[in-house]
């Protein structure tokens, strides 16, 4: 399991550290519920160790990756990304990434936990490309910065020479240290994340705290993808599942040319419908195992996939993700899950 960077700056900052992702990385710095207050309303910083990063070269690797990743590679302007899923031929969904390009090379992420899979996928489906795909997680440490603030902070710690769009990505200096910084692709869940050396790791995340960000770990970042509703590949996503069904319509493009599973997603696209829908569910009681039924007079409609009993103000709200039969998931609907009730509710979560 890798070990995040750095880990005496994280330590001297109070951090206690758990595994996320596949990755050992701060899981708070003391007080969780007030880590995610500050992802919610302010701007924090946290440790991205859990981050693997893959560099591919070569004259075929945009061709390449068009053909196995479901989003438009071949059309990306330099120094943009994308979110994308990673299929097999029958449509179901092995991984997921997003893809920067970087012009003479394309910059791959994903978590650390799906990383070995990823690239021993990608290296099976390299045949006669000139392609090649390097590991350089270990090389290139990150952070992340979130919250409606977290352009501020990030000013004010003189990280963001220039206004992001979503997806872009921009080289820098601070001091003698070089980084990137990208926003991300995904506007429910804005944020940004910065790359740079290894050694570099304490200057960045001392610039950030002392302008103001606040240090953020696992646990309260789990909690926010929790609310806004994104599922995570290997919890809400299995081998089974299909792109239109996790409802992250961002990661596929319609009109890009053949990719791997794209006869599946093309013929559901057709259809226009899908049997299942991932939904948002707020629990009477307290949080359902994942892998928990869900039912509706006595007949089975569902199951919860991630669950979660977030501290919020003054009281602590039960919530879960999960798949519904279509017919089961208009909000407002209330189903039985154990002993308790869960309420279908819209994604994300406004609470």
């Amino acid at each position: 399991m890798p070990a995040t960077t750095f880990m005496e700056t994280l330590a001297a900052s109070g951090a206690q550290f758990g595994e996320y992702a596949g990755a050992r990385t701060p899981a708070s710095f003391g007080s969780p519920a007030a880590e995610l207050e500050a992802l919610r309303s302010g701007g924090a910083v946290y440790d991205l160790a859990w981050r693997g990063k893959l560099v591919i070269t070569g004259e075929d690797r945009i061709r390449w990756m068009n053909g196995v990743v479901t989003n438009n590679i071949r059309d990306l302007a330099a120094h943009r990304g994308n979110f994308n899923y990673v299929l097999n031929p029958q449509g179901r969904i092995q991984g997921d990434c997003t893809v920067y390009q970087r012009g003479d090379h394309l910059l791959l992420l994903t978590e650390q936990s799906q990383l070995a899979r990823l690239k021993e996928y990608f290296d099976r489906y390299i045949i006669m490309d000139d392609v090649e795909v390097t590991d350089v997680s270990e090389k290139l440490s990150s952070l992340g910065v979130a919250g409606p603030k977290a352009a501020v902070l990030l000013g004010k710690a003189g990280l963001l020479p220039q206004a992001l769009e979503p997806g872009e990505v921009i080289d820098a200096v601070s001091g003698d240290a070089g980084y990137s910084i990208a926003r991300s692709p995904i506007e429910r869940a804005d944020g940004y994340e910065l790359w740079f050396a290894v050694e570099n790791y304490k200057h960045i995340w001392d610039k950030l705290v002392s302008a103001g960000a606040s240090r953020a770990g696992s646990t309260a970042l789990e909690w926010r993808r929790i609310l806004l509703g994104l599922p995570r590949v290997g919890l809400d996503i299995g081998e089974r599942e299909l792109p239109q069904e996790t409802g992250q319509d961002y990661a596929l493009h319609y009109a890009k040319g053949c990719y791997i599973g794209q006869e599946i997603v093309e013929r559901i696209h057709s259809r226009g419908i899908v049997h299942r829908v991932f939904s948002g569910f707020v629990i009477q009681g307290p949080a359902p195992e994942p892998g928990s039924k869900l039912s509706a007079v006595e007949k089975e409609v569902g199951k919860i996939t991630s669950s979660a009993e977030i501290p919020m103000a003054t009281t602590v709200r039960c919530i879960a993700l999960g798949y519904l039969r279509r017919e089961a998931a208009a909000p407002g609907t209330e189903l039985q899950v154990g002993e308790t009730t869960a309420t279908v509710t819209a994604l994300p979560f406004k609470v």
